[in-house]
């Protein structure tokens, strides 16, 4: 594994608070989107218990309507590094009439999310979720402490979090309760991608400048796919385009970009005026729409 003692001090912060979740939980699972930050989770915990394998499952819960190159990614991975992966569906919770699927120009399956991931936290009876949550990303992300207890029913309490002094962090939980957990809080996007560039990992194609089918509404780069609704009148265009947050095809736009190394994703990075965020379509549901998810559940 290169670089594994090179000083890196939101690298140790990171590891650090992987050994307490470890420490403190007796089921804790890793959220795995097979995306950049979920990715860097995945080697932040090979370094924290290595030579020793990681010591908790892996969590993904499949829209359905995941970009392809996202599922093969992860599959790859997760057979090459031996790692345990659990995958609850939506579909399955929408055939069991537990959610109802959303029709017209904005559906997408990002929301139904939610009750498939505390089905499955149930399920297993997780009492921490490991996620690749960043402060840098959305302002409800920003009131985040890094271990954000939920109670009975996956609800989080924004005004009800504990204090963080220094880096000591309370894992004690009532039955029923679970912690959200996100290491890598204090990272920004900017971290994220030299992090990727010096531990030289490998992530799914999607970030980098590549020809795709598209059409444009609201200002924004969609997908052009049979899981995204578009009208008539939207033309479907090729266009070289990079996505910089990857999820459901439904809500993740994607950027006009050129950029095809890790150096080029580094440098356009460095010069964006836009968040990360700003090419989720989700978030531009409401005001507050990532706080709202959260507070039923949404990790």
């Amino acid at each position: 594994m290169s670089n594994l003692f090179i000083p890196n001090p939101k690298e140790a912060e990171s590891i650090h608070i992987m050994r307490e979740v470890v420490a403190q939980f007796e089921r804790p699972v890793l959220l795995f989107s097979g995306g950049k930050d979920s990715i860097i989770l995945v080697r932040l915990a090979q370094k924290a218990f290595y030579p020793a394998k990681i010591p908790f499952p892996l969590l993904h819960v499949d829209t359905g309507h995941n970009f392809p190159e996202t599922i093969e990614f992860r599959d790859k991975l997760v057979a090459e590094l031996g790692l345990e992966l659990i995958v609850r569906n939506v579909q399955d919770s929408i055939d069991q009439g537990k959610v109802r699927e959303e029709r017209g120009r904005y559906a997408s399956r990002n929301t139904l999310q939610t009750t498939t991931l505390l089905d499955a936290i149930e399920e297993f009876k997780f009492d921490a979720c490991i996620g690749g949550a960043r402060r840098d990303e959305e302002k409800a992300r920003a009131k985040e402490r890094v271990f954000s207890v939920r109670d009975d029913f996956g609800q989080w309490d924004e005004k009800n979090q504990r204090p963080e002094l220094f880096d000591m962090f309370n894992g004690k939980i009532h039955v029923g309760q679970n912690v959200r957990v996100f290491p890598i809080s204090n990272w920004t996007e900017l971290d994220v991608w030299e992090y990727i560039r010096t531990e030289n990992l490998e992530i799914p194609s999607l970030y980098f400048a590549h020809k795709r089918e598209v059409f444009f509404r609201d200002g924004m780069i969609w997908t052009a796919n049979q899981h995204v609704y578009r009208d008539q009148s939207e033309l479907v265009e090729e266009k070289m385009v990079r996505f910089r947050t990857v999820g459901d095809m439904t809500c993740t736009a994607a950027v006009l970009s050129e950029a095809v190394t890790l150096d080029d994703v580094v440098a356009e990075i460095r010069q964006s005026t836009i968040s990360e965020r700003g090419a989720r379509i989700d978030d531009k549901r409401s005001e507050a729409a990532m706080e709202t998810r959260k507070k039923v559940g949404y990790f």
